[in-house]
């Protein structure tokens, strides 16, 4: 395996863009992305991460063919209404958001359309769901915050993005 596992840790900051530049050497050009969002563990107020945060930080790396946020049913609905207009597809739930976003991961893993599948999620429950792509022969990419980030899903990844609010702002 090229690199240490820190090596594949990419930090997104203002001036990230050279760690970006990095990374697309390392994926595929011209990849089909699936994006899975775990809305309530990525999308809070305290993180200060947007959408176009996210997005931004998979540009170069392929092309965004399946773009998709779980939330639960307490999101509100100016969220849902945000997340819809900026083209996602939004899928609300009852209860906990994990089963859902597993399911909608394994369609993405079994589509031949897809090449890799990229999850947002800070959250080790999706452990096999990498284990199982990568198996599959997709490439694996996990972008998630500190703190709680799970060390298991950083390492299980081909590839993990550290995100960080412009500016550093927490």
């Amino acid at each position: 395996m090229a690199g240490s596992n820190w090596e594949r840790i990419i930090s997104m900051t203002k001036d990230g863009m050279r760690s970006i530049g990095m990374m697309r050497r390392k994926i595929s050009r011209g990849r089909k992305i699936a994006l899975l969002i775990d809305g309530p563990n990525i999308l809070r107020k305290e993180f200060g991460i947007k959408l176009e945060d996210i997005v931004e930080a998979l540009e170069g790396l392929g092309d965004l063919r399946v773009a998709k946020v779980v939330l639960n049913q307490y999101a509100p609905q100016g969220l849902i209404e945000a997340i819809s207009n900026q083209g996602f597809d939004t899928i609300v739930v009852s209860g906990e958001t994990g089963v859902k976003l597993a399911v909608e991961a394994m369609r993405e893993i079994y589509n031949p359309n897809i090449d890799a599948i990229a999850l947002a999620t800070r959250n080790a429950e999706f452990l096999p769901v990498i284990l199982k792509a990568k198996e599959k022969g997709k490439e694996t990419i996990v972008l998630g915050i500190e703190p709680g980030f799970s060390a298991a899903l950083k390492h299980a990844a081909d590839y993990t993005i550290i995100l960080t609010p412009k500016g550093g702002e927490r």
